[in-house]
């Protein structure tokens, strides 16, 4: 079948040089943010005056209005400090409870996968092949442990360091605004490039070094090393769940409490500091915005890594130890972290942005080129890494495959991301018409501006569907269960270009914030303005990119687990797995409830909190009092820790509780059910809401004679559209981003448990 031409000993060199290049390149992207002091009188360079292409020479008040006011620059420093300390005391708090929840579920993980052999110390025969000795079911749950930790703890680290990074960047946004929104642009995006290649990098280092380490005792039993190191994934997913639904519920508690008292009673801008939630919001962007999206994408890219493992392990590629071969799924996301640092040069050194037009096209400019030079990048690997042919585990036989096959598998899952993510933009961006229909809307009301906003969303699922319908039909085609899942690692292999593009956003959004709470003129809140309405747009690509890839992942580890669990056929026929069907199509729906109801409860908190504050607090109103935000931050903080726990049993539980009692064939049910429910959901949900959002931002921005005549802020029209948004925010940025962990961590544990479900499962049939 031919041998790769890529030596074991050159992969084993390549893939963490890979990661620690993206690491060191994070690191001086950092670097030059930094160049940016948020002190009074400091200039970025030198204090001779001259320019330089990127402005880190020329003084930082140059351009404010009312000359050398460095009162505005302390402001800027003082608001950043509080958003910074807010945002770090929430995720220390947060990460407590998700600490305790981390060591229980690592003890389930034991207690279950060590009792499928009763604990015993001796090699079984192997699951794929009785011929041969594995290792003993009581190494595969120490290690499937060990790697669960693994994950929980990058995930943490990715969600921490992304906010962190994002609370440093904030301000230096802010200021460097004042020279320009090229300058501004600039900024927002290198602290965004940080956070995309720390994470992506950090994520491929420490899996690869858990696969070196688990080989130390596995040996040449691959099948038990890479059975074991599904835990990674689902240790990288149960955290983002939380993340994501403890950072949603606090981020929209303070936005929905925000904006219904300040904008629409109160009829003050969006980030007045006169308004009581003002740092809770801000705070809430970090935390659920950056850090819980850091900790989704990093999910599902361990995933989708460990589903396509799982499936090389009992191909070819594991039983012939072709560890080049095998490694295939980590070369894509080595190859896709140079790519990605030569596709940021464009947007930070080659391409200068001059005016706001130019935002939007340069960061779709970013995924074109990343998508163009992945393609490429992509055909290096397959044809170094793999060998002209080899065989694919398919459900109990091995299907020949060649190299090609698996080229064209991994730039379907490419090429439908690019897909997704334009279409997503055409529904989510005011550019576009769809948006303008809803902002149009406003004029019969908000019922009107609901009912559109609603109908768009329902269209906004048709391309995506069929895009990632025609992956999974060309992938499975082509190379079955490893197809789908390195396709989808395909969608994901530009993911520090997609996490930068996402992070950008939020931080633009803080830097709004900042300069109208730091007093700053008119003009620097219209080019931040600018760059949080492109912001929005890339973030809902973001989610696009992250709900198309889940579906892939997931699909895949439910192949994974099918295989594992030893099920001949999935038969909807079959009154088991039709329940499990029926359930799971529904779990999507009692999620989403659960995560609505959590941020209706927190904002109706908020909302009461910050009119009594109006009421009560004299000289509020006219800015001669200072509101109390830190009992704002206090109600979204206790209301998003006490909230996002039901929510995230609802899906750990699911599988324990349907596999243990109901057995395998029930479960394959509810996976199948979830999927294909919750995939339909999740996009409708982030696409709805995304152009709610962006309806408002179109009336507001009044750019063209349409958006004027809907306009101004505070019209009847602009309150519509501001209700919109409000009832948009918990399903863009809670439900919808949630509802893609819910998929995929549901089919990773069932995916780690499957030898304790297949083995003593079906508790409820056996009586």
């Amino acid at each position: 079948m031919g041998e790769a031409l890529l030596s074991s000993m050159l992969t084993e060199i390549l893939i963490p040089i890979c990661a620690v290049v993206g690491i060191v390149y994070a690191l001086i992207q950092w670097f030059v943010v930094s160049r940016v002091k948020v002190v009074p009188g400091y200039s970025n360079g030198s204090n001779n005056g001259t320019n330089s292409k990127n402005g880190f020479t020329e003084y930082l008040i140059e351009e404010e209005d009312g000359g050398n006011d460095h009162s505005v620059v302390t402001k800027c420093a003082d608001i950043q400090n509080a958003i910074s300390e807010g945002a770090t005391s929430f995720l220390f708090t947060e990460y407590q409870y998700m600490g305790v929840f981390m060591v229980g579920f690592a003890v389930i993980i034991f207690l279950f996968l060590g009792s499928v052999e009763k604990f015993s110390l001796k090699d079984q025969p192997c699951t794929y092949n009785k011929e041969l000795m594995c290792k003993p079911a009581l190494a595969n749950a120490a290690f499937s442990t060990v790697a669960f930790v693994l994950g929980s703890l990058t995930s943490v680290l990715s969600g921490y360091l992304g906010m962190k990074i994002a609370t440093y960047a904030n301000a230096r946004t802010t200021l460097e605004a004042r020279k320009g929104v090229g300058k501004a642009f600039i900024t927002a995006f290198r602290s965004g490039a940080v956070m995309g290649f720390l994470l992506s990098a950090n994520g491929l280092l420490v899996l690869y070094i858990s696969i070196n380490l688990f080989k130390l005792y596995y040996g040449d039993d691959w099948e038990g090393l890479f059975e074991a190191i599904t835990g990674y994934g689902l240790g990288g997913s149960s955290m983002a769940l939380f993340g994501r639904v403890g950072g949603g519920i606090y981020t929209k508690a303070a936005d929905v409490g925000a904006d219904l008292v300040g904008k629409v009673e109160r009829n003050i801008p969006e980030d007045d500091p006169r308004n009581p939630a003002v740092i809770a919001d801000n705070v809430g962007d970090n935390v659920g915005d950056i850090a819980g999206m850091g900790s989704d994408l990093f999910g599902s890219y361990a995933e989708s890594s460990c589903a396509a493992l799982v499936v090389a392990s009992i191909s070819s590629f594991g039983t012939s130890h072709d560890f080049t071969a095998m490694c295939f799924p980590l070369l894509i996301s080595s190859m896709g972290i140079i790519v990605c640092l030569i596709t940021t040069s464009f947007a930070t050194d080659i391409f200068e942005i001059k005016a706001v037009k130019e935002i939007e096209p340069a960061l779709k400019k970013q995924l074109i080129i990343s998508t163009v030079l992945m393609t490429v990048g992509i055909a290096v690997v397959s044809f170094v890494a793999l060998p002209s042919s080899f065989t694919i585990f398919n459900f109990g036989e091995q299907k020949v495959v060649k190299n090609w096959h698996l080229f064209f598998c991994v730039a379907v899952g490419l090429w439908a991301g690019l897909v997704i993510g334009f279409v997503t933009e055409y529904y989510t961006s005011n550019a576009y018409s769809p948006v303008q229909d809803v902002a149009d809307s406003c004029r019969t009301g908000a019922a009107t501006n609901v009912i559109f906003g609603l109908a768009l969303g329902y269209k906004s699922v048709i391309i995506p569907i069929f895009a990632i319908a025609i992956s999974i039909f060309v992938s499975f085609s082509l190379a079955a269960m490893y197809g789908i899942a390195v396709a989808a690692l395909g969608m994901l292999s530009t993911m520090a270009t997609g996490l930068a593009i996402d992070a950008y956003g939020p931080i633009s959004d803080n830097a709004g914030g900042i300069a109208e709470m730091a007093g700053m003129s008119h003009r620097i809140r219209e080019r931040t303005d600018a760059l949080d309405a492109a912001g929005n747009t890339t973030a809902a690509i973001g989610k696009g990119f992250a709900i198309g890839s889940a579906a892939l992942v997931s699909l895949a580890l439910f192949g994974a687990f099918v295989s594992r669990a030893a099920i001949a056929t999935v038969d909807v026929l079959t009154p088991k797995v039709f329940i499990g069907l029926i359930v799971g199509a529904m779990l999507p729906y009692w999620f989403s409830a659960m995560t609505m109801k959590s941020v209706g409860s927190a904002a109706l908190k908020m909302v009461e909190e910050v009119r009594r504050q109006f009421n009560t607090i004299p000289g509020l109103m006219e800015g001669t009092a200072k509101p109390d935000y830190a009992t704002c931050v206090k109600i979204s903080t206790d209301a998003s820790l006490r909230e996002m726990i039901p929510p995230g049993c609802l899906v750990m539980l699911t599988p324990l509780i349907v596999g243990t009692f109901f057995g395998v064939e029930t479960l394959s049910g509810v996976l199948a059910g979830a999927l294909v429910s919750g995939v339909q959901v999740a996009i409708s949900a982030s696409n709805t809401g995304g152009a709610w959002d962006n309806a408002k931002k179109y009336i507001e921005a009044g750019a063209s004679e349409h958006a004027r005549t809907l306009g101004p802020k505070g019209s009847d029209c602009h309150k519509a559209a501001v209700i919109g948004d409000t009832i948009g925010d918990p399903l863009k940025d809670t439900s919808g981003p949630s509802l893609n962990i819910l998929i995929k961590l549901m089919a990773v544990e069932s995916l780690v448990f499957a030898p304790f479900f297949a083995t003593h499962g079906g508790l409820l049939f056996k009586l």
